[in-house]
C-alpha cells in the first residue's frame, strides 16, 4: 500500500521533503517563526519551491535572520544583497526584512513572538474540515491587519494564511494525507 500525502507535495522531491519534515508541524521557536514569516513574504509573487531552493543561501546572507543584526543593515549591506543572485533581489523585500526585524523586536519587549502569534488560534492548531482550498480566513485577515499596525511588511492575509499552514497553526493536509489527523489507513 502506498502512503498518501498532500497532492502538492508530489510535484517535486524538495516539496515532498518539506511536507514530510516541516510543513504543518507546530513551530514555537520565536526566531524560526520570524524566519518563516520573512520567507513567506519573500515568496510573494513567486513559488514556494523557489524559496526553498534559495533558502539556505538566503538564511546565510541574512545572518540567520538574527533580528539584532538585521536591524543594523545599512545601504552598503542592502546594495550587496541587491547584487546577490542567490536571493530574491527586490529592494522592497529586503527593506521589509529590516522592518520586520524591528517590529519583531518591539513585540519581544513585551512577550514572546510565539505567544503573540499562537494566541490568534487559541494556542492550538486549527484543523479545517473542508476539502476546499483555502487561501485566507478571518484569522489571517485579523493577524495580517494587526501585524501591519505593528510595522510588518509583506504580510497580506494570503501570505499570513500560508505562514499559518507552514508553522502548524492551521492543518490543511489533504483528507487522505498520512499527516492529516483525520487520516484513516
Amino acid at each position: 500500500m502506498m502512503i498518501k500525502r498532500c497532492t502538492w507535495a508530489d510535484s517535486s522531491e524538495l516539496l515532498g521533503m518539506y511536507h514530510k519534515g516541516e510543513w504543518g508541524i507546530p513551530l514555537h521557536d520565536d526566531q524560526r517563526l520570524l524566519e518563516m514569516l520573512i520567507l513567506e513574504g519573500k515568496s510573494c509573487g513567486l513559488s514556494w519551491e523557489l524559496i526553498l531552493k534559495k533558502r539556505k543561501h538566503i538564511k546565510k546572507v541574512f545572518d540567520d535572520f538574527n533580528p539584532d543584526i538585521l536591524i543594523k543593515y545599512d545601504d552598503t549591506k542592502i546594495n550587496a544583497l541587491l547584487n546577490d543572485p542567490g536571493i530574491i533581489r527586490s529592494r522592497l523585500k529586503i527593506l521589509a526584512v529590516i522592518e520586520n526585524a524591528k517590529a519583531y523586536l518591539r513585540i519581544k519587549e513585551h512577550r514572546s513572538f510565539d505567544d503573540f502569534l499562537w494566541e490568534y488560534v487559541g494556542y492550538k492548531t486549527i484543523t479545517n474540515e473542508t476539502s476546499e482550498i483555502i487561501t485566507k480566513n478571518e484569522i489571517s485577515d485579523k493577524l495580517s491587519k494587526d501585524l501591519k499596525k505593528l510595522g510588518f511588511k509583506f504580510i497580506g492575509s494570503t501570505i499570513i494564511y500560508s505562514f499559518m499552514q507552514a508553522v502548524g497553526m492551521v492543518n490543511d493536509h489533504d483528507r487522505d494525507c498520512i499527516f492529516n489527523p483525520e487520516y484513516d489507513s
